[in-house]
C-alpha cells in the first residue's frame, strides 16, 4: 500500500501544484480535495457495480422462483445467423433447456472457473479496500512533497552520483507516464464500455465494466468482454441497438491503439516499447505495482547502457 501510495503521490503531483495555487496555498486543504476526488472515481464505479450484481442475483432467485430458466434461450435472431455459430447456438439451448445437465457435463471447467471468479471478487474487493488506503496515504505524503522530493533527490545522487537527479526525473517522468499510459486508458476503456453496457441494457452491466477494466490493465484488452456482449445482444435486442453497441464497443477496443502512444511516450526519457515491455514484464513478475516498477527499472536500465555506448573509450 505504501508503493502504491508513492506511486498515486508521484502521478497526480502535476495536478496538486496548479490547485495548491488555487486554493491559496493551503495544500492540507488542497491535498484532501484532490483525495475525496481520487476516492470519488473509485466509490462510485464499486457502489454501480455492487448495485449491478445485487440486481442480478435477486433477478436469478426471482427467475428461479418462476420456474423460468435461469439462462434465456438464443433470440429469434440467431434464427437467421451463419452455420458455423449453429454449435455454440446448440451448447446455448442445452443449458438453457437443462442447466444441470450441462454444469454436470462441463463440471471440471465450472469448478475452474467458478474458484477463479470467486477468487477475482474477493481479490477486487481487497484491492479496492488497499487503494482506498492507499490514495489517503497519497495525499499525506503530496503535503510534504517538497521535503520528500529533497530526500528522494539525495537518495538518487548517493546512489548515481552527480547523474543522480536526473534518474530521479527520469523515475517520476516514467511512472507518470506509465500511470497515464495504462491505468487511465484502462479506465476510458471501461468506461466507455460500461456506458455502452448501461444504455443499451445489457443484463449485469457492472460486473462488465470491471471485467473490462480488469482485462484493459492487464494489457489484454476488452476484447474478451466485449465479444460476447456483443454477440448477446445481437440474439436478444433489436439490430440497431446491437449494432450500435457493437461500433461502440469497437471504438472502445481500440482506442488504446490512440491513447496509449500518446500517454507513454509524451515526454519520454525511453522509447514507448521500452516502457511498454518494461510494464508488461513487471506485471507478469510482480502483479499490478510490477507495472510501474518494471518500466522504471528497463527505463534506467536503457538510460545507463545509452550512456554508456555514448562514452568515448580511451585510446
Amino acid at each position: 500500500m505504501l508503493v502504491w501510495a508513492i506511486v498515486i503521490a508521484i502521478a497526480v503531483h502535476p495536478l496538486y501544484k496548479p490547485m495548491v495555487k488555487i486554493f491559496l496555498k493551503k495544500k492540507v486543504l488542497t491535498s484532501i480535495v484532490l483525495m475525496l476526488l481520487l476516492l470519488s472515481v473509485l466509490v462510485v464505479p464499486s457502489v454501480l457495480v455492487t448495485k449491478s450484481f445485487y440486481e442480478g442475483i435477486r433477478h436469478l432467485h426471482e427467475t428461479y422462483v418462476a420456474g423460468q430458466p435461469l439462462i434465456p434461450p438464443p433470440g429469434a435472431n440467431t434464427a437467421n445467423w451463419p452455420v458455423v455459430t449453429k454449435p455454440i447456438l446448440s451448447l446455448w439451448q442445452h443449458a438453457s433447456d437443462n442447466l444441470q445437465a450441462t454444469a454436470t457435463k462441463y463440471s471440471s471447467q465450472i469448478e475452474v472457473a467458478g474458484k477463479w471468479i470467486l477468487s477475482s471478487l474477493a481479490g477486487i474487493g481487497q484491492g479496492i479496500l488497499q487503494f482506498m488506503v492507499s490514495i489517503i496515504v497519497a495525499g499525506i505524503l503530496l503535503i510534504y512533497s517538497e521535503s520528500l522530493t529533497n530526500y528522494s533527490n539525495k537518495i538518487f545522487i548517493k546512489l548515481a552520483g552527480k547523474n543522480g537527479e536526473y534518474f530521479a526525473s527520469v523515475t517520476a517522468i516514467t511512472i507518470r507516464n506509465v500511470f497515464k499510459g495504462v491505468m487511465v486508458v484502462a479506465l476510458v476503456q471501461a468506461g466507455m464500455a460500461g456506458i455502452g453496457f448501461f444504455i443499451a441494457g445489457v443484463p449485469f452491466a457492472g460486473l462488465w465494466s470491471v471485467a473490462c477494466l480488469v482485462f484493459a490493465i492487464t494489457q489484454i484488452g476488452i476484447w474478451p468482454v466485449a465479444i460476447p456482449v456483443a454477440i448477446y445482444m445481437f440474439s436478444v435486442s433489436d439490430t440497431v441497438t446491437a449494432t450500435i453497441l457493437a461500433i461502440w464497443l469497437v471504438l472502445a477496443t481500440l482506442s488504446d491503439n490512440v491513447l496509449k502512444p500518446i500517454l507513454l511516450g509524451r515526454n519520454a526519457p525511453a522509447p514507448m516499447v521500452i516502457i511498454f515491455l518494461g510494464s508488461l514484464g513487471g506485471f507478469i513478475y510482480n502483479g499490478f505495482i510490477g507495472l510501474f516498477l518494471g518500466a522504471v527499472i528497463l527505463t534506467i536500465v536503457y538510460k545507463l547502457i545509452m550512456e554508456w555506448l555514448n562514452t568515448e573509450t580511451p585510446n
